[in-house]
């Protein structure tokens, strides 16, 4: 009887330890943080920007061998690395996108905190767009309490790039599936530096007109949807904004829908993939070799991404073509995000050229909410639990996020926390026999024909990376699948089929309650 008391009280100590872990990891790390803005300008005039660009490229990394190839760190077989620092353990950066053991080996290109500050003389909007896969929302919150009170920043918001070739920054590709891929050090320099993109900005910040352009038909190229119905977020949007004295070009700021994974899976060097070369071309030009082919509008070039679930990718057997060298790449490869930058270059080039429409008078407009969604998915409750995601839950299983929509001039934007599928902002929802939920499409009509203005800007993984948001209608992990024999990657990487409902009713809303008419 002792033995199995002591049993018993042993296993109840575990359990009690296990539940504290647990409670400690999905506990809220910021109690009571709540955004709730409506801001209106009712006198648009001559509004200031600032642009600011810093690095948040890793600095150490130690070189190892890859025995066999696989672009895979397995010690089990016979992979070795270079303790050069001599502490006795691989200090590494763990490549997010792809699985597991991906360890970079090198830099091929900076990662960036690129800023956009935007004030109207009553709102001082920031935008920060990072070259990372993602940031959950208690990092943003983070970063916010760092910014210093006189920088004046009325609201910031920070949308990752989704690149797949740069560190880990949500702790789920490390080296095994139960340990998180996040160097601790660099999250925290992230931070710092994010906060110091957006101080440089302020204080780069000038007179500035707006010169707004799209084309909505050419950005398709590169582009394929790996998931039926093939909707995609194709077009390509840009807001240019030159200094109101000298004319010279401030920054860009330049959306489209794409996964940056071009490089695939078995790059090991850190990269921003084809952004690091789209924002070259617009900076400096497109040129084929000493050539200058068209040149660039000078400035700050900043990427953001646009609705990419479904999913939409240049994927490893979707040819890209060289617009100079008569080359057609397939195998991912650096001349192939090259070919890809200077391709999207060109064309964004020659429409700000040839088709931009000049504001020199607008104010901001600006509605932004917290709220909660519901955590269904076990996996990332899994994680949560053991500490590989930031949770920051605000009650059971109810995850905070956020999501914003404001306007300028003849141009309005709204930032979702994750991968919407295009669908959802475009139209195309569908609701097909077999389909695991018998609703019809919730998520009508689309989130774009809601929207203000002309130009009509939609920024991901702002704020928040809450993987895929499905349209319910479309979810399907359940027999007999609605277009093939197996289940999709999309709702894997969910928080669950309520997540897009309840982000288009909460978009919706928003969109109805920003101040300001139709420009």
């Amino acid at each position: 009887m002792k033995v199995i008391k002591t049993i018993g009280i042993s296993l109840l100590v575990v359990i009690t330890l296990i539940c504290v872990y647990g409670y400690i990891n999905m506990r809220d790390r910021h109690p009571g943080y709540r955004t709730d803005l409506i801001i209106e300008n009712r006198k648009p005039g001559v509004m200031r920007a600032g642009f600011a660009a810093v690095s948040i490229t890793p600095e150490y990394m130690e070189p190892w061998n890859d025995t066999d190839n696989n672009a895979r760190y397995e010690p089990e077989k016979g992979d070795t690395y270079e303790d050069l620092n001599g502490n006795g353990k691989f200090d590494t950066h763990w490549i997010a996108g792809f699985g597991n053991k991906v360890a970079a080996r090198g830099v091929h290109d900076d990662l960036w905190a690129r800023t956009m500050v935007l004030d109207d003389g009553t709102t001082r909007l920031a935008l920060v767009a990072m070259d990372v896969i993602g940031m959950f929302h208690p990092m943003v919150i983070d970063i916010r309490k760092m910014v210093p009170e006189e920088a004046g920043i009325t609201y910031l918001v920070i949308a990752s790039t989704h690149t797949h070739e740069g560190p880990d920054l949500l702790g789920l590709w490390g080296e095994s599936p139960f340990r998180s891929g996040v160097n601790k050090e660099w999250k925290e320099y992230v931070k710092r530096q994010v906060v110091q993109s957006v101080l440089k900005a302020v204080e780069a910040m000038r007179p500035a007109y707006f010169r707004f352009s799209q084309n909505l038909t050419e950005g398709r190229v590169t582009i394929k949807d790996t998931r039926e119905p093939y909707v995609f977020d194709e077009g390509l949007r840009m807001m240019q904004v030159t200094d109101a004295e000298t004319s010279e070009t401030l920054g860009t700021l330049i959306q489209w829908g794409n996964h940056p994974e071009t490089l695939w899976s078995r790059n090991l060097l850190i990269s921003s993939d084809f952004p690091h070369y789209l924002r070259e071309v617009v900076e400096k030009g497109v040129y084929h070799g000493d050539n200058i082919i068209r040149k660039g509008v000078g400035g700050i070039a900043l990427y953001v991404n646009g609705a990419v679930g479904g999913l939409m990718t240049t994927h490893a057997s979707m040819e890209v073509v060289d617009p100079f060298r008569d080359t057609v790449y397939v195998e991912p490869s650096f001349d192939k995000i090259r070919a890809q930058g200077d391709t999207l270059g060109l064309i964004i080039l020659r429409t700000m050229e040839e088709k931009a429409v000049e504001i020199r008078e607008a104010g901001i407009n600006l509605r932004a909410k917290t709220f909660d969604l519901p955590l269904r998915n076990r996996l990332f409750r899994l994680a949560a639990a053991i500490g590989i995601m930031d949770a920051d839950m605000t009650g059971w299983m109810k995850k905070r996020t956020e999501a914003a929509v404001w306007s300028i001039g003849p141009a309005s934007f709204i930032t979702f926390p994750g991968e919407l599928y295009p669908e959802i902002v475009n139209g195309g929802v569908v609701a097909l026999p077999g389909r695991d939920f018998p609703v019809d499409p919730q998520e009508a009509p689309p989130l774009r024909d809601m929207m203000q203005g002309t130009f009509r800007f939609g920024i991901g993984l702002a704020n928040d990376e809450i993987g895929y948001i499905i349209p319910k209608s479309q979810w399907d992990v359940k027999k007999p699948y609605v277009y093939r024999d197996r289940p999709y990657y999309g709702e894997q990487n969910s928080l669950g089929p309520e997540t897009a409902p309840l982000l288009y009713e909460e978009l919706r809303q928003l969109l109805k309650e920003l101040p300001g008419k139709p420009y």
